[in-house]
């Protein structure tokens, strides 16, 4: 069996994880970065768009407007944190070492813009594909072979499930010991071997779980593999209820992920219509367009109720088009693909699944509550967001969290002893192959599950019904991930379905509408 053997091990190739990576790799230390994707680039902040947050320690309205979107529920100390380190990150890692191209005037400074609920322009940006820069960037900061020599990439690396000695030992004292994760199984998908990846301390990085959705704005890889490896693992899950509706997805006909129409459009000027050309947003929020995500998403979700229509329409054809063309290039591109010209026509646009405000908990340096074992992003949940994010916080939080997790490794891992591979048991694989139609069938019945019974109206029936129906998926999903030779579907199918159920068991429980979370009864 082969076995690798790190100082930290990144598991998820986004801007938290590389921001953990290039921080520690910049110290030395020997670090593996995994992602299930071929591509490390595939991820989502390789899709996002709007911008990142720039949080000035001086800008006075930054936690108002934070608290402001999240109902009022979000950790003010997690806040503080942000505007205290999070400008200094982005000078230090990506405006000065990865020298990510932000948009700036003609005398060189920086351009900003401003999104749903913020008061003042606070929004570096790269036209809409700012995901893409940073990530790009970052990437290539990093793989620079002649810099950072102690960088390995496991690329089509699946993490199965995190290494503990309590669960994966192979002696009975074992269990005695610490509860602490000391690497990761990892599923390689050209070979179909499992391999283990020992390591001093563990970075999970892996991002959202906006896949489960039917209709959703992320990678296919947003599943959920990095909050069900930590709940298997003894880890703290919370927030879970808390998933964030993207208002303006690009409606078409073509497969589960929706193509991202950015927040941006509308701060910029666009207007929401209905079917009937009605400009609408007034009736439910005095913010209009630029109200939170979460009562934007339901209007649209009401108006295409109201209208019987498929979807509502996104209209900046008012503003001149060559401003269009420059200020969203990907936007229109992809639109013209799809026959819509949005320098002269609306766009039409529905809500999908887009970011999870919860998480593995974590305190203010990225620590979960076992030992060894950092959260980062997406995956975890500092109480940043509360019940609901503020637009373009994500890109900051990942990126000043990762950097934090791993300054903090930096102080704390001299103390932290290799564990022996030997001590931990090799992987025993199945003996059947799977049956590709059962796993896609499958994972279709969880994703309109959740579209339909846990999505953005949950009620009691609604959850009910989703209840009986994981209560199935559960029990013949386990008895095959048991007997069958693992592939990388199997195993994202049997996280989304302990995941779909943490969200199902977090909405039975919280009966208050608030923020993201919708129930009417």
């Amino acid at each position: 069996m082969t076995t690798y053997n790190f100082d930290v091990l990144v598991i998820g190739s986004g801007v938290a994880g590389l921001a953990s990576a290039c921080k520690l790799a910049e110290s030395g230390m020997l670090v593996g970065v995994v992602t299930r994707e071929k591509d490390p680039q595939i991820s989502n902040t390789f899709w996002a768009q709007g911008g990142i947050i720039y949080p000035n320690p001086d800008d006075s309205t930054l936690k108002s407007d934070i608290e402001k979107a999240s109902s009022f529920t979000s950790n003010g100390e997690a806040i503080d944190v942000l505007k205290k380190h999070g400008k200094r990150i982005i000078d230090e890692l990506l405006i000065n070492k990865a020298q990510t191209s932000f948009e700036k005037n003609e005398a060189g400074e920086l351009l900003y813009t401003r999104e749903a609920a913020h008061t003042i322009d606070r929004i570096l940006y790269k036209g809409d594909f700012t995901g893409k820069e940073i990530q790009v960037s970052l990437l290539n900061y990093l793989k620079d072979k002649k810099r950072f020599p102690n960088v390995k990439f496991l690329q089509a690396h699946t993490a199965i499930d995190l290494l503990t000695p309590q669960h994966h030992g192979v002696s009975i004292k074992q269990r005695y010991e610490e509860n602490k994760v000391v690497g990761a199984y990892l599923f390689n998908q050209e070979t179909s071997e499992v391999c283990k990846a020992l390591s001093k301390m563990t970075i999970l990085a892996t991002g959202g779980i906006g896949g489960l959705y039917l209709h959703h704005s992320n990678s296919e890889g947003a599943r959920g593999d990095g909050q069900a490896m930590a709940r298997r693992a003894g880890a703290s899950i919370i927030d879970m209820e808390f998933i964030q509706f993207h208002p303006t997805t690009l409606y078409d006909s073509s497969g589960h992920r929706r193509f991202l129409i950015s927040e941006a459009l509308r701060g910029e000027g666009g207007i929401l219509v209905n079917s009937k050309g009605v400009r609408f947003m007034s009736k439910y929020h005095p913010d209009e367009e630029l109200a939170p995500r979460d009562v934007v998403a339901r209007a649209i979700a009401e108006e295409i109720i109201d209208t019987l229509h498929e979807c509502v329409y996104l209209d900046i054809s008012h503003k001149d088009p060559e401003w269009i063309k420059t200020r969203f290039p990907t936007i229109y591109e992809h639109c013209l693909t799809k026959g819509i010209d949005m320098t002269k026509a609306p766009i039409p646009v529905v809500p999908a699944a887009h970011y999870t405000c919860g998480g593995v908990k974590i305190d203010m340096d990225g620590k979960t509550d076992l030992t060894n074992l950092f959260a980062v992003g997406e995956v975890a949940c500092s109480g940043l967001h509360g019940a609901n994010r503020l637009a373009s916080t994500s890109l900051v939080e990942g990126l000043t969290w990762g950097y934090i997790a791993a300054e903090k490794i930096l102080e704390e891992i001299a103390d932290v002893s290799e564990y022996e591979s030997r001590k931990i048991r090799d992987w025993e694989d199945g003996s059947e192959d799977i049956d590709k139609a059962l796993v896609h069938q499958d994972l279709m019945t969880l994703k309109q599950t959740m579209w339909n019974y846990v999505g953005l109206t949950r009620t009691s029936n609604r959850l009910k019904r989703a209840q009986a129906m994981f209560r199935e998926l559960n029990d013949e999903i386990g008895k095959f991930y048991k007997k069958c030779k693992l592939t990388d579907s199997l195993i994202g199918l049997r996280n989304s379905v302990e995941v779909g159920s943490i969200v199902l068991q977090s909405s039975l429980r919280n009966k208050e509408s608030v923020g993201c979370f919708y129930r009417k009864n």
